[in-house]
């Protein structure tokens, strides 16, 4: 059975951070909102955690995983970062966007889309997403929380109480979820592509911009 923390979206308790995190380093999967919507996430280097999050997700290795950075100096040290595309990171977070780059040696095997050696990378707005990463003091692996059937990640914490109870190690209630997953664009080759729209604009990133 999953633990359940109700959290202050805008000042996040420190003991109940502090515990969350416990729980993420001991190789537990947890759920938490993000400025998007609600996402699923572990350890980057817990492969077990990782595993449980594909079968939840129903995942096949190409889904290009996404990992929450507290800053864009630590999104540096996983992504291969050049002018143009650190321009645009600067501009654009942190904020609803997850952009899709080419990985460094830092970026564990088992995270790396297979053919194109890329990763997703993020940095969220959301209070309680970042004192996470803050306490955490490295990236989360993570994915937003759609499960298989749905087309929309899931937004009201009772139904996730019900579905994931058995399926999570945690359950973090930060208030309402958004309804929409974060706006994804992919750096990785020349010009931007913008490969879904979710709640950040993607006008930004479009030819012509």
């Amino acid at each position: 059975m999953s633990q359940f923390f109700q959290i202050h979206p805008q000042t996040p308790q420190a003991r109940l951070i502090k515990q969350a995190v416990d729980i993420i380093r001991a190789g537990g999967v947890v759920v938490y909102p993000t400025d998007s919507s609600y996402a699923v996430g572990c350890r980057i280097g817990e492969k077990s955690a990782i595993e449980r999050v594909r079968r939840l997700r129903q995942l096949d290795d190409r889904h290009n995983f996404t990992l929450l950075c507290s800053d864009l100096s630590q999104l540096g040290l996983f992504a291969k970062v050049d002018t143009a595309a650190f321009r645009l990171l600067k501009a654009h977070t942190p904020g609803p966007y997850t952009f899709i780059l080419s990985a460094t040696r830092e970026v564990p095997r088992l995270l790396l889309h297979p053919k194109r050696r890329t990763i997703g990378l993020r940095v969220p707005q959301h209070p309680i997403a970042q004192a996470l990463l803050e306490a955490l003091g490295e990236p989360l692996m993570s994915v937003s929380l759609i499960l298989p059937g749905d087309t929309e990640p899931m937004s009201d914490i009772d139904e996730m109480r019900e579905r994931l109870k058995h399926q999570v190690d945690l359950i973090i209630d930060g208030g309402p979820g958004g309804g929409a997953a974060s706006t994804v664009v992919d750096l990785s080759s020349n010009d931007p592509q913008v490969v879904r729209v979710g709640c950040g604009d993607p006008t930004p990133f479009e030819a012509g911009a």
